[in-house]
């Protein structure tokens, strides 16, 4: 009964109207959830908005393969009052990552590499790094000592490569900012490849493996997909997942076709309320709000450059929570998947996730000090879309709005409103 279920429900991920808005929270005891408690999503969400906090929503959670919930709400587009609807394409931003990371363990279940290689074995330019030893008054490195360590690909992984990323306050930034290195959106002509070779030519903020800093180092990975491989990382995406998941709404850049459904990006400017973003609000800067419509579509950021519908990433998760198949398709062994979702860094440290290999994953729900469970993995996105993986609930959500800076935590409410309905 269960495969029924599953392959009704992926039917419906793959044939319902994207312009459809219905919640289709069905049956609690098909779904697992107590059906007037998934309604507190919409009350959660509707006060957000209501706040001005947020301009719109697309919330989706699938439970045993079964979509309990896919809803749109408020707006994709405020001045035109144009409805968000389920099909809307948001700039995903670092959810970018989990798919690069996916991408990376395709060519690893190849035997193109170990995970425990030094990069420099594949992308020499990163032989022979130095670490920061000293950064004067006005934030210019000083002074440097020879690494001992390689960075090793599963540093890239588990962002303890030393690498840092421009709009974090680090002892590499003004280097960073200085050399012209991208936080990975952008809509000049300029290439991966060229972003790579000042990266590397710039020094670690420490040993490689040493410490967790969240970094650039999922871009240096979606190179080496890109050397490895030698297909850009677009059409490596497009072959390798996009194409055998049906994500057909997923995209560096988007088609002119699909460019209508792009949700506007706003900003939290405190007083003046959501504004149009400009791309300058908050420590991110980009040149190009239209990102990912217009510009020269040559630069394939593999930590930041996608943009998806919640449906299409819905099924991304399913595939994962599916030990790496869906509808007969499979991505992944699910050796590796397990080992993906295993967490591997923990610093003992608040501001520190417990690390997988591209996920942050909930080791103790005692020290979260929120409801949740054991063993599920996530991440978010910079302009308010996250997601989580639950194998012990066989649950999947995916939370996407359009705004940064924004000051709300409709993403953590969301999680909340989404376990508190559980049956």
């Amino acid at each position: 009964m269960k495969q029924i279920i599953l392959i009704l429900s992926l039917l419906f991920l793959t044939a319902t109207p994207a312009s459809a808005q219905s919640d289709g929270s069905g049956d609690s005891g098909a779904t697992g959830f107590i059906s007037e408690r998934l309604g507190r999503i919409d009350d959660v969400i509707n006060a957000e908005i209501s706040a001005g906090k947020i301009p719109g929503a697309v919330a989706l959670v699938v439970k045993d393969g079964d979509v309990a919930y896919f809803k749109s709400f408020g707006y994709a587009d405020i001045e035109s009052q144009t409805p968000m609807r389920n099909d809307h394409i948001f700039r995903i931003a670092s959810m970018s990552k989990a798919i690069t990371t996916v991408a990376a363990m395709v060519l690893y279940e190849q035997g193109h590499f170990r995970l425990n290689d030094p990069v420099a074995d594949y992308i020499p330019l990163f032989a022979n790094m130095s670490v920061v030893s000293e950064v004067d008054v006005d934030g210019n490195v000083s002074a440097t000592v020879a690494a001992t360590k390689p960075i090793r690909i599963i540093d890239l992984l588990t962002h303890t490569s030393g690498i840092g990323y421009p709009f974090i306050p680090s002892s590499v930034q003004k280097a960073y900012v200085d050399a012209g290195i991208i936080d990975g959106i952008t809509a000049k002509k300029i290439t991966l490849a060229s972003q790579i070779e000042l990266l590397a030519n710039q020094p670690l903020m420490f040993e490689p493996g040493s410490q967790f800093a969240y970094s650039l180092s999922v871009d240096v990975l979606g190179y080496l997909v890109e050397v490895i491989s030698g297909r850009s990382l677009a059409r490596f995406f497009d072959e390798e997942i996009f194409a055998p998941l049906g994500m057909q709404d997923s995209f560096f850049y988007l088609p002119e076709e699909k460019a209508g459904r792009l949700a506007t990006l706003y900003a939290d400017v405190g007083d003046r309320g959501l504004i149009v973003s400009e791309g300058n609000e908050s420590s991110i800067i980009f040149d190009e709000p239209l990102y990912p419509v217009v510009g020269a579509r040559t630069y394939f950021s593999g930590g930041a450059g996608l943009s998806s519908t919640t449906r299409d990433y819905g099924r991304f998760l399913q595939m994962l929570l599916n030990d790496g198949a869906l509808d007969g398709k499979r991505i992944l062994s699910r050796k590796s998947v397990e080992l993906m979702r295993t967490a591997r860094v923990d610093w003992d440290d608040d501001n520190v996730p417990d690390m997988a290999l591209g996920f942050r994953v909930t080791a103790d729900i005692a020290e979260t000090g929120e409801i949740g469970s054991v063993g599920s993995y996530s991440w978010g996105g910079a302009f308010n879309t996250s997601y989580w993986i639950d194998p012990s609930e066989n649950l999947v959500a995916v939370f996407m709005s359009q705004a940064r800076p924004v000051d709300s935590d409709i993403s953590a409410k969301f999680s909340t409103v989404v376990y508190q309905a559980l049956e």
